[in-house]
């Protein structure tokens, strides 16, 4: 389902706007730096969905282009059957980020997806954007220019945010196997929310508005369908025609005008703002399968660009941040076997060839799991959450304060280190910053875990029922 935030930059008291979000998928998570890559003419990449998806597909092949950008990714195990890894999206090089986020289509257009659909999922266009994508704009035109070249896989209707440092779009792909899709540009003066992503009103002329793209059968299909008269004078409202129709969902709603108001009562919206929407307990909780914030500043050295991450959901574990000139992701935060896919039928020692051989390699899973530590306290406080609830946030809003304070001195000396032509000292300078400081959050969710629980045995011992118990939510 996901959950994703476009903060515009007349909006942002930091003098730059924000992409953010978290993804809701109940599978392991791992952060994952992906290095540019050249590629040999001929290169290929496969897409696509298997029979054994939820919506079903076919797996193909499709040309790679000749260089792929560096990008920060979260990537995962598992979503509805789709073949992992997954992607919900991150940042690249070029100061382009990517959120994903479901978006129902009707059932008109959910009865019409074929049974054996072809084409990217929503995983493999994120991926795309991060590693061909130089600007928003030019991501959401390559979004429309591969469904209309190779179709789409569906899981029942999607969409994406992406933003650069100087504008945002929305993009709703629709179901039904006929290629619709459409995006609209965000004003810098406005906050998104996506949970579920939305469109309302749109023109009908879309290559006459430029704040609007779209497939060239967005209104005609609708048209030759009879879901909509031109003639009755009625707006093109899609997600009426193509959506759900719900419009606003009461939790977008919520966020939405409770960011902008604080964007002009406090003279802007700061990250501690970005943070408090994807921490706050109305929203955030076991679904929540991570936390990711981009920052979109001006253009700079690309090594300089940050993503802050959280390993689960941001109400149990703090942001740390990652630049992207890192030359490493410390091991706890990489790929580990928890719920993994496959991982439980698997063995680490692959001696044995009638064995399944794990994907996590022996060292990395003899470290500690960030995801595992941090829901072992998410589980903790969630059940007594009137008594650890406020004792928690507080303690990482000030690790976090702690870690912003800290960001543009090491951001500043590392742009010494590259104006003196030494990349490779910058780079170890920003390594050492950033897994020192998510070792740090590690270890001190470790300690408020272990004090939790020996707090919660001896005040209200151990719980044997199923429910869930925890703070109510919106969603």
């Amino acid at each position: 389902m996901s959950y994703a935030i476009y903060v515009g930059r007349d909006l942002a008291g930091d003098g730059h706007g924000y992409l953010a979000g978290y993804g809701d998928e109940p599978s392991g998570h791992w952060l994952e730096l992906v290095p540019r890559r050249r590629h040999e003419p001929g290169a290929t990449i496969e897409i696509g969905a298997t029979a054994d998806a939820a919506m079903p597909g076919i797996r193909t092949i499709i040309p790679q282009v000749a260089e792929t950008a560096r990008h920060l990714r979260v990537s995962y195990s598992g979503y509805l059957g789709l073949p992992a890894p997954l992607t919900n999206g991150g940042l690249n090089e070029y100061g382009v980020a990517v959120r994903d986020v479901w978006s129902p289509s009707g059932p008109r257009l959910l009865s019409l997806t074929p049974a054996r659909q072809t084409g990217p999922t929503y995983s493999d266009l994120a991926r795309m954007v991060l590693e061909r994508a130089r600007t928003a704009r030019e991501g959401v035109a390559l979004i429309g220019s591969l469904i209309a070249t190779h179709g789409e896989t569906t899981y029942g209707g999607n969409s994406h945010l992406i933003a650069d440092d100087t504008e945002g779009w929305v993009v709703i792909q629709f179901a039904g196997g006929q290629g619709l899709w459409v995006a609209e540009r965000l004003p810098s003066d406005t906050v998104r929310v996506s949970r579920p992503g939305y469109i309302g009103v749109v023109p009908t002329d879309l290559a006459a508005d430029p704040d609007y793209m779209g497939s060239e059968n967005l209104v005609s299909f609708a048209v030759d369908r009879g879901w909509w008269r031109p003639d009755r004078g009625t707006p093109f409202d899609v997600n009426a025609i193509y959506g759900d129709g719900k419009g606003r969902w009461p939790g977008v709603a919520w966020i939405e005008d409770e960011l902008t108001r604080r964007a002009r009562a406090d003279r802007g919206i700061t990250l501690r703002d970005v943070i408090w929407a994807l921490r706050s307990e109305r929203l955030t909780g076991d679904t929540a399968g991570y936390g990711q914030i981009v920052p979109l500043r001006a253009a700079g050295a690309p090594d300089l660009r940050v993503l802050w991450h959280a390993p689960v959901g941001p109400i149990a574990a703090p942001f740390t941040p990652f630049f992207l000139g890192v030359q490493a992701i410390p091991p706890e935060f990489r790929r580990h076997r928890y719920l993994g896919e496959g991982e439980a039928a698997a063995f680490v020692d692959d001696s044995d060839p009638a064995d399944r051989a794990s994907a996590v390699p022996q060292r990395i899973e003899a470290t500690r799991s960030a995801v595992a530590v941090f829901k072992r306290l998410l589980y903790l406080l969630a059940e007594h959450h009137e008594a650890f609830l406020p004792e928690v946030s507080p303690v990482w809003e000030m690790f976090e304060g702690e870690q912003a304070a800290a960001l543009d001195d090491v951001a500043r000396m590392a742009e010494t280190l590259l104006s003196a032509g030494q990349p490779d000292l910058a780079r170890r300078l920003l390594t050492r910053h950033c897994s020192t400081e998510a070792i740090r959050s590690l270890d001190l969710g470790e300690t408020m875990a272990a004090s939790m629980d020996a707090r919660s045995r001896l005040l209200f011992g151990i719980r044997d029922d199923r429910p869930w118990r925890g703070p109510r939510q919106l969603w």
